[in-house]
């Protein structure tokens, strides 16, 4: 048997098991991941019987009745963040994201590391056994039929190994919302971020970054606090629409495996659940101007009652009903311009007649 025929057979054989993988342990893997998400959802959606110590400190824990029901939480509810020194993913608080994190430590680190330490291995045993020094005639071997057909087929199962979860990930990121799944528009502009609730009267929150000096005042940190978070429940799943209004920007938040670009003209949608009540931060994550880094994210996630009772705060609409005598629509946003002068973030438009 000649080397082309031995190479063929090889083939035949990587071919035989990619597809023997591909029709069986790749669904299988899909559909459990699936049923565990959902059952995830089912244990965490948060109702009117949530008791006090689950909601969020300082949170009424009873149905929301009026405005006054709601209070922001404090800096002791902080759970997703940057933390000092950190060396890998933050923690993760969504069945995406933990799931993912769960890929990277156990199957990823350990076969990057497995085959780190085998090359560094081989590449020391060649040079200690295979110098000039220890060989004075060198080998002039060309062919190794077993060990060629040991370097093909290794390969194609670690790939396979790691196709599977990958696979399984990437299905799951761009699993479609339910149709009735709570709705957010998120608008990028430059430099703060715009939150719509069609669901609730589609009244907008404008959200720009606080001060240094201010945030640390209120014992959040700096950079990262911002004046007016977006409001969501826990344990629901949630339809995140994003666009931009000048330029793409991108919303990202780390520690609940969530990154979906905002550009203009284009309406992106992903779904997001968030496991437990608390503050989550991000960041935008695209270069989108000379004050990129100051377009902070920050999210409050609330059982169902808390987040009833933010709504009302905002003048919005529970269950499809007007809750205010006069519902005011929400200002005008205009976009920040390096005009001097200009008007800036969060000032409503300026009339033509005007100017």
């Amino acid at each position: 048997m000649n080397f082309c025929q031995v190479a063929s057979k090889q083939l035949k054989i990587v071919r035989a098991v990619i597809l023997a993988f591909a029709l069986v342990v790749i669904p299988q893997a899909v559909s459990a991941q699936d049923t565990a998400a959902a059952n995830v959802q089912t244990q965490n959606v948060a109702d009117a019987s949530v008791p006090a110590e689950v909601a969020a400190d300082g949170q009424n824990a009873e149905a929301a009745v009026g405005a006054d029901a709601y209070k922001p939480l404090g800096p002791d509810m902080i759970v997703g963040q940057p933390t000092p020194g950190g060396m890998t993913f933050q923690e993760q608080y969504s069945p995406n994201g933990e799931y993912a994190l769960w890929m990277h430590d156990a199957i990823l680190l350990p076969i990057i590391v497995a085959i780190s330490l085998l090359v560094l291995g081989l590449l020391m045993w060649v040079v200690v056994r295979y110098n000039r020094r220890s060989n004075k005639v060198a080998s002039k071997t060309s062919h190794n039929t077993v060990i060629e057909v040991i370097w093909t087929l290794v390969p194609v199962l670690i790939l396979v190994v790691i196709a599977v979860p990958s696979i399984t990930l990437l299905s799951r990121q761009y699993e479609s919302p339910p149709e009735d799944a709570f709705t957010v528009k998120v608008t990028g502009y430059q430099w703060y971020w715009g939150y719509s609730y069609p669901d609730n009267g589609d009244f907008e929150v404008i959200s720009n970054m606080l001060d240094d000096d201010e945030a640390v005042a209120r014992g959040l940190p700096e950079k990262l606090a911002v004046d007016n978070r977006m409001v969501v429940p826990v344990g629901e799943p949630i339809r995140i629409q994003t666009t931009g209004a000048d330029v793409i920007h991108s919303f990202a938040l780390p520690s609940l495996w969530f990154k979906l670009d905002a550009v203009p003209g284009r309406l992106n949608e992903k779904m997001l659940l968030i496991q437990k009540p608390g503050i989550y931060y991000g960041q935008c994550s695209e270069l989108c101007g000379v004050r990129h880094g100051y377009m902070p994210i920050a999210i409050e996630a609330l059982p169902r009652p808390q987040f009833e009772a933010w709504v009302l705060s905002q003048g919005g609409e529970i269950g499809g009903e007007d809750v205010s005598d006069e519902p005011e629509a929400a200002d005008l946003q205009e976009p920040e311009s390096s005009v001097e002068g200009a008007p800036g973030a969060g000032a409503p438009p300026v009339d033509a007649e005007e100017v």
